[in-house]
């Protein structure tokens, strides 16, 4: 189907939902931000990766969001466990690169802007 044979109200959705793609992909990327900060900041500490009891925590806020959002629950978990899991992978290689650069004598340093 054309676009131009598609009723109005749907190219009016699709743009919306555009622009809601477009936000969220935004969102993601400052986390990601704030994640890779914490995630040098374990490193410096020597602290594990992942953290458990946080991750319930946030289980429980999570649900309780989408719930009241009208969000089924279990897709906001499943979408939670997919970033947590990046944000973890992530924290791994940065905690492996500063114990290189302490192997080495060589700490690099932290880079907070990126």
């Amino acid at each position: 189907m054309a676009e131009s044979d598609m009723p109005g109200e749907i190219l009016e959705l699709r743009s919306s939902i555009d622009n809601i793609d477009a936000a969220l992909v935004h969102l993601l990327a400052e986390r990601f931000k704030m994640t890779r900060r914490v995630g040098q900041l374990k490193a410096v500490g020597n602290l594990p990766p992942a953290d458990p009891k946080r991750e319930e925590q946030q289980i429980q806020r999570l649900t309780g969001i989408a719930t009241e959002a009208g969000l089924d629950p279990q897709f906001a978990e499943a979408f939670r466990a997919f970033i947590v899991a990046e944000v973890i992978r992530h924290h791994e290689l940065i905690a492996e690169e500063y114990a290189e650069g302490r192997r080495q004598g060589d700490v690099p340093p932290l880079d907070t802007y990126s």
